[in-house]
């Protein structure tokens, strides 16, 4: 079995690395493609020597939901793939979790499990007050709208299988560019019927770095939702 890392990459020289060397730790037979839209060549200067590391650098800063697809539409021309995880590249979620979550994916028969911080048994660990309480609201709006039954929307640490991914990158990115893409991935898998399931995960706030997550993303991911909402509706009728 061999699992393709999907790692969407902003300013995260300080973290990338130690995830990097996770992952190798866990799995043997893997590959993992970087999306890099950095603002130096750092991490590209030191990448070079990773194995089973394909780097992509990207001009310049063009979304984190874009960066997901575009390591998508690289994975899908790799052979013997069986399944792919998004993870991002700040340390907030660990590695450790995938072989157990994997076991339950294949065993469910799943297309997406979602690693969830809203559910029972999940921990939030140093994440400060108002972006959890934003999180927490932008998921409850993202509910009553989408109707999709998951209890984190927002979430980027995901396991998909390959025909899900093809379905993504045939799909999805047309609501826009940043965060909002994770809400469009969930409501158009669920519109085509895939089998979708979250489950408990340990979220851990960055301790190096800064956050990109700003008023003008936020503005834009409560705006998406709506948008995806009405692309979704309009396909029904």
């Amino acid at each position: 079995m061999k699992i393709g890392f999907v790692l969407p990459c902003y300013n995260e020289f300080e973290n990338i690395f130690i995830l990097i060397n996770q992952i190798k730790k866990i799995f043997d037979r893997h590959l993992i493609i970087v999306i890099d839209d950095s603002s130096t060549n750092e991490i590209k200067h030191k990448i070079v020597k990773y194995k089973n590391v394909k780097y992509f650098k990207r001009k310049k800063k063009s979304g984190r939901g874009s960066a997901v697809i575009c390591g998508m539409r690289k994975i899908l021309k790799e052979k013997n793939i069986n399944y792919v995880v998004e993870m991002d590249t700040d340390l907030s979620s660990h590695p450790k979790e995938l072989p157990k979550n994997i076991k339950f994916f294949k065993k469910e028969k799943l297309d997406l499990l979602i690693m969830s911080r809203y559910l029972k048994g999940s921990k939030i660990i140093n994440w400060p007050l108002r972006r959890r309480a934003f999180s927490f609201l932008s998921n409850k709006l993202a509910y009553f709208l989408l109707r999709v039954k998951v209890s984190d929307y927002t979430m980027g640490y995901r396991i998909y299988s390959k025909n899900a991914v093809k379905h993504v990158v045939d799909n999805c990115g047309k609501i826009g560019s940043g965060f909002i893409v994770l809400s469009e991935i969930l409501a158009e898998l669920n519109y085509a019927n895939f089998k979708i399931k979250d489950t408990k995960t340990t979220f851990i706030n960055r301790e190096k770095g800064s956050s990109t997550v700003n008023i003008k993303l936020i503005y834009e991911s409560l705006v998406g939702i709506f948008k995806i909402y009405l692309n979704i509706n309009s396909k029904k009728s």
